[in-house]
């Protein structure tokens, strides 16, 4: 695993196969983050990336140019490994956290400019993650949510959906929360 772009690109990442996690192919975050520079200039941007696992997502926002990243994560190992490598890698914008994905989307206060959420596919309430960044509005205005899934869930009918791009079994959903778009779901 590698960072594919940015300042860090070609930075290997090495976690231990221990790591419960199912991280991006490096040709779905590349294609991501190619989807991502058209549509959002990620200098200066506060990013949060859901189920982060191996941190893998969130390094790459790093390298990339976003002002905050915060990782979140529910497995200590995983925790522990994304605090090393942010280290290593002295990658000071980073800031990880262990905490359930929705216990963190109805309890915190944050709202970013950019949400990644990668849950296990095998969860069976994936769409709960948007509704509760609606919900609890965690989002800034103009702001994106990216939740990358199976093919079995279908997010297309879904308020704020802006689009689905596939990469071999990876799909990523892209919502985009704009004051128009408020209007016309409330």
């Amino acid at each position: 695993m590698r960072i594919v772009g940015g300042s860090f690109k070609r930075r290997i990442i090495s976690p231990p196969k221990s790591l419960p996690v199912r991280p991006t192919t490096d040709l779905a975050k590349e294609s991501l983050f190619n989807i991502l520079g058209n549509i959002i200039n990620l200098n200066d941007k506060t990013v949060a990336d859901l189920f982060s696992g191996t941190g893998n997502i969130a390094y790459e926002f790093v390298s990339r140019g976003a002002e905050k990243v915060l990782a979140v994560e529910q497995h200590f190992a995983c925790v522990k490994f994304i605090r090393q490598t942010a280290h290593d890698f002295e990658m000071n914008q980073l800031t990880v956290i262990q905490s359930d994905v929705f216990r963190f989307l109805k309890t915190g206060t944050q709202v970013y400019d950019v949400i990644f959420a990668d849950p296990p596919y095998a969860l069976n309430n994936i769409p709960e993650i948007r509704q509760l960044v609606f919900e609890y509005k965690r989002l800034k205005p103009n702001g994106w949510l990216i939740i990358e899934h199976p093919k079995s869930v279908n997010f297309s009918e879904s308020p704020y959906f802006h689009s689905l791009r596939k990469y071999g079994k990876v799909n990523f959903s892209f919502f985009h929360y704009t004051e128009v778009a408020e209007t016309s779901h409330e």
